[in-house]
């Protein structure tokens, strides 16, 4: 059924919409107003659409260490994920965003991080869709008849330790995903130090797509090139979310030793206050 293991077209997606093996989410998000993407969803979105919110359903309950976006408990997020009405092994899920793949990509992740691997995002995103005139809707579906149980992948993710005791191992590259801006510390929006965890390389994760939010192929065979030396790679952001952009980008050309570091730089600077 799926016309790309990673990615799918508007087109694609439209022909399929009736398919009842497919799942679409709608994952639209915007950091300083975290209510927003509800709201456009609630005006309109692709028909039969799910949503799940970065902060409600996407993550747990921030504390004073593990990051801005911690990530949600397995069992709840599965809870969730059959409520619309995902079967784990089976359903071909399609996540899109209006972000350059910046939220899309986090439930890409998860669901790969909890055994799913039917998991594609969709080139261009909500505006590709639209912009190609398919149908819109703003009617909200019922809760979905899934089974989802999960299955973590412990060793996809790392912690602050974990990153500690290898960052400094010539085998390991540590890659920060944020703008060039943050990574050097000259700028800091959300978090309270600017910069950067020592001896991490700088690969700014808009870097995967173009304005439209189209992917690019040829930046993610340049990240491959640069880092094929490395016997794992670690990746972090501010808080594990647009990383997961670049870990998309790693696994679309066939990079698969890239793990998160889910807490990112707002863990790390947590213990530096």
């Amino acid at each position: 059924m799926n016309e790309n293991k990673h990615l799918v077209s508007p087109q694609w997606l439209y022909q399929q919409l009736n398919n009842p093996q497919l799942v679409v989410v709608d994952c639209r998000f915007q950091l300083k107003e975290p209510k927003w993407g509800y709201q456009q969803y609630l005006k309109a979105h692709i028909p039969g659409s799910y949503y799940l919110d970065l902060d409600r359903d996407l993550s747990s309950t921030v504390e004073k260490h593990g990051g801005r976006h911690p990530l949600p408990r397995a069992e709840l997020l599965a809870q969730k994920l059959a409520a619309s009405g995902i079967i784990k092994d089976e359903t071909l899920v399609v996540a899109y965003d209006d972000s350059r793949f910046a939220f899309a990509a986090r439930l890409w992740w998860l669901l790969r991080y909890l055994g799913h691997d039917r998991v594609a995002l969709l080139d261009g995103g909500w505006n590709a869709y639209r912009s190609a005139g398919y149908p819109i809707s703003d009617v909200v579906p019922s809760s979905g008849q899934g089974t989802f149980i999960p299955q973590p992948r412990r060793d996809s993710i790392v912690d602050i330790e974990t990153v500690k005791a290898r960052k400094d191992r010539s085998s390991v590259v540590l890659v920060d995903s944020r703008d060039e801006e943050r990574y050097r510390g000259e700028t800091e929006p959300i978090d309270p130090i600017a910069g950067h965890i020592e001896g991490a390389v700088n690969s700014p994760w808009k870097q995967v797509t173009d304005e439209g939010g189209y992917f690019l192929r040829e930046s993610a065979q340049q990240l491959s090139d640069r880092y094929s030396h490395a016997s794992e790679i670690i990746v972090y952001c501010g808080s594990g979310v647009t990383a997961c952009v670049n870990l998309f980008s790693l696994d679309v050309v066939g990079i698969d030793n890239a793990k998160l570091y889910a807490g990112g730089w707002s863990d790390w600077c947590s213990y530096l206050v």
